[in-house]
């Protein structure tokens, strides 16, 4: 039997944690109620859970409970949060800010608001991939509704500023909303002290299971209006109608307490494999480091490599490892990455880069092997002239 490939593609998704499993199992064939049916012990046992899970996530950010609004994941989360706001907001103003290296589940809903008549700004970013106060904060309005910039970068893993951000939004009384669908049990998150309005998560990057998400939606100082974006039921305060998932929301629980209880363990760990296979991939010539060195998820490394076909690398690395040279996301597509091309790379450079995510599970030895497989696969590329 074949070995599969060493798995470095965490920032696309996780492997399940049996921890995780092992919580949700039993809510998919013996507590299998639907937590809105009150009048019996099946819709109690359900409503409890997600009730428990609720309160969980709420912890994890220091929210209340109720400023957890299930979703079906990040993506719908944005969504609800960009589309939720503008069409509550759009009498105050039609004017959002946001960033050229978000994902595409925060600027394809902007680009669709563009359709209706908001004006969006899309700030550039500075060559390590943060984002510049001084050209946020000339970007600001009288009609400016909303700003969103995401906390972790799912491909550069750059983390940005989000207290400063929130702090200008709040002086000129403008909503922030942050994607952190990369962040959470990543990194410290306090929606209070953050000044956070809205905020977006999922499971499937934290060791828990796909298709499950949350959007924070603050309720006071000040209270944030959503206008719905799924309607049936009432579900989620109005929010979002549609039938629970509770197994689904157990483990997404059960994944965040895992993953704060380890925090910063974990965060050491995987900082020392990222470096060990930092140092050893820039032992080679024209290597490139995206992303701010520091200031970034701990089990990131994004780099480009010069004179080398992007295609070409990624086949010969395939046999040895799996990782990505770009967004999970927008993997079919053929443009060069619309986050490295906002570095400031040429369309060599962002063809020929590679995205490892270092997860929980990876070891010392995995690295070792990634690392000398990428280097002999860069040389072997180069002597044959297989150039981009």
């Amino acid at each position: 039997m074949s070995h599969r490939p060493i798995y470095l593609d965490n920032h696309a998704t996780t492997s399940v944690d049996v921890r995780v499993l092992a919580a949700m199992l039993p809510y998919f064939t013996e507590h299998f109620g639907n937590p809105s049916s009150i009048n019996h012990v099946y819709g109690w046992e359900a409503e409890a859970a997600v009730k428990k899970s609720r309160e969980i996530l709420a912890e994890a950010i220091n929210a209340t409970p109720e400023e957890i609004v299930f979703t079906s994941g990040a993506t719908e989360a944005n969504n609800l949060a960009i589309k939720g706001v503008a069409e509550a907001y759009f009498q105050k103003g039609q004017h959002i800010i946001t960033v050229a290296t978000e994902h595409n589940a925060v600027l394809d809903p902007c680009k669709y608001l563009q359709t209706l008549g908001f004006e969006i700004t899309i700030l550039p970013v500075q060559k390590d991939g943060l984002i510049d106060l001084t050209q946020l904060e000339k970007a600001f309005r009288p009609d400016t509704i909303l700003v969103s910039v995401m906390a972790a970068n799912n491909e550069i893993g750059v983390l940005q500023p989000l207290t400063e951000i929130s702090g200008m939004c709040r002086e000129r009384g403008v909503i922030f909303h942050s994607d952190a669908a990369q962040a959470i049990g990543k990194i410290s998150l306090d929606v209070q002290a953050m000044q956070i309005d809205l905020m977006s998560f999922t499971a499937h990057k934290l060791y828990g299971p796909k298709g499950i998400g949350a959007l924070y939606v603050r309720r006071r100082n000040p209270r944030v209006q959503l206008a719905p974006q799924q309607h049936g039921g009432g579900h989620e305060r109005g929010m979002r109608s549609g039938t629970l998932y509770t197994p689904q929301i157990v483990g997404f629980a059960k994944a965040v307490e895992i993953a704060l209880q380890a925090q910063a363990t974990e965060n050491e760990y995987l900082t020392q494999l990222r470096q060990r296979l930092w140092e050893q991939l820039s032992q080679l010539e024209g290597i490139y480091l995206n992303g701010h060195p520091t200031q970034r998820l701990a089990g990131n490394l994004n780099i480009s490599i010069e004179g080398v076909d992007g295609a070409a690398l990624l086949l010969g690395l395939q046999p040895v490892m799996a990782v990505s040279s770009g967004s999970a996301c927008s993997s079919a597509t053929t443009a060069p990455s619309h986050v490295l091309t906002a570095l400031g790379h040429a369309e060599q450079l962002a063809y020929a880069s590679l995205r490892f995510g270092i997860g929980r599970f990876n070891t010392a030895e995995e690295i070792e092997q990634v690392a000398q497989h990428t280097i002999s696969t860069v040389q072997s590329l180069r002597k044959q002239k297989i150039l981009a």
